[in-house]
């Protein structure tokens, strides 16, 4: 791939507006979560896009696939997260649970691929 087409990919271009959005939605949360979820979450929504990206910029696709999968991870923990943030602050999260499930199936197809 040619240097930073990662920032072509959907799936780059959607966890990147992902992690933004997670800033924002930690931002209202509690101030005693500023060390608990409001720090892993902001963590884990970063590390997404910036797995993609060092991935795609590594030497081969055996590499890549590796960053792929621990974006996927992150996604996964981000998910978990979520649901937390739902059930304890009662806030409604429905549109970021449905952006992460979708950034881990897409990040699934493009690790098929390769």
């Amino acid at each position: 791939m040619a240097l930073e087409s990662y920032r072509k990919l959907i799936v780059w271009q959607t966890s990147f507006e992902l992690a933004k959005d997670i800033y924002t939605l930690t931002r209202d949360l509690p101030r005693e979560e500023q060390f608990g979820l409001t720090s892993q979450m902001r963590r884990c929504a970063v590390s997404i896009p910036s797995n993609i990206a060092e991935g795609q910029q590594r030497n081969n696709a055996k590499e890549y696939r590796q960053f792929l999968g621990v974006a996927r991870g992150s996604a996964a923990e981000l998910f978990t997260q979520l649901l937390l943030v739902q059930e304890i602050y009662k806030t409604d999260v429905t549109d970021f649970l449905a952006t992460t499930e979708s950034i881990q199936k897409m990040l699934y197809a493009l690790i098929q691929k390769l």
